[in-house]
């Protein structure tokens, strides 16, 4: 089914984690199909350089810099809007891949308050921009660690359980409301910051993630299929979708090449 352009009301889409990867290929790929993209991440050059390449391929892009983890600099960001039509709670990663038994509490709560309190605390923010707009989404980008566990991954599986509970959630609450609520789940994605940020820059930790594995998915697969379900009729809700590249069967079944 062919989609229209979003409505002069909803096309305000504000992508968090925009500095890299998912977040960064979502906010092209939005801005293409017709919203006018806020960018936010922390890494204040990294979205202003993004902002500047959308703008220059004809589109509409304003970078911000912001920690959703701040949430007084979470609640004057919203006051920036009287309505938006899409919010991604892209923001989050992994740290670490120990057991629980010597995993880092530290890095536990870094990944929670990311993934989970910062997910919270944008919907919070601008949930009823996306009320007033008429056709708001919000899109919870999980994984597929928010959905099976596996060994070495309880702080990272833990906070994308988290944040799955809380799409699952919020679609209960607000049912009703002129906002659909998205997830979307990837499994392996190879982009050029995620394993090498949990391995704490370690390269070669982080290609065996990958390694043998003809065809992980692409941040542009996963910012593909966020676009899509955003993009849907109004009265279309995507509630969950998991998505993995073919060689990946499980999150500890994965087909490599020898």
């Amino acid at each position: 089914m062919a989609t229209s352009a979003p409505s002069a009301a909803s096309r305000i889409a504000v992508v968090t984690g925009a500095s890299s990867g998912i977040g960064a290929a979502t906010a092209r790929q939005l801005a293409a199909a017709g919203y006018r993209v806020v960018l936010t991440a922390r890494r204040k050059d990294r979205i202003e350089a993004l902002a500047e390449e959308i703008n220059a391929a004809g589109h509409s892009a304003t970078a911000y810099p912001l920690d959703v983890t701040d949430r007084a600099a979470v609640d004057e960001f919203a006051t920036a809007f009287t309505t938006i039509g899409v919010l991604v709670n892209n923001a989050g990663g992994a740290l670490g891949a120990d057991p629980v038994a010597t995993g880092d509490p530290a890095d536990w709560r870094t990944m929670y308050e990311t993934n989970v309190i910062g997910t919270l605390n944008l919907t919070q923010a601008l949930l009823p921009k996306l009320e007033a707009s008429g056709d708001g989404v919000v899109v919870v980008v999980s994984s597929t660690a928010g959905h099976a566990t596996y060994e070495g991954g309880a702080g990272y599986v833990a906070a994308k359980h988290g944040a799955h509970v809380l799409a699952e959630t919020l679609r209960l609450e607000i049912v009703g409301s002129p906002v659909r609520v998205v997830e979307i789940a990837p499994g392996m994605v190879r982009t050029e910051e995620f394993a090498l940020t949990r391995f704490g820059g370690d390269a070669e930790k982080a290609a065996k993630v990958y390694a043998g594995v003809a065809e992980p998915l692409t941040a542009e697969d996963v910012a593909e299929t966020i676009t899509w379900a955003v993009t849907r009729p109004s009265h279309v809700n995507i509630d969950l979708l998991v998505v993995r590249p073919r060689a990946q069967a499980s999150n500890t079944k994965v087909h490599r090449e020898q």
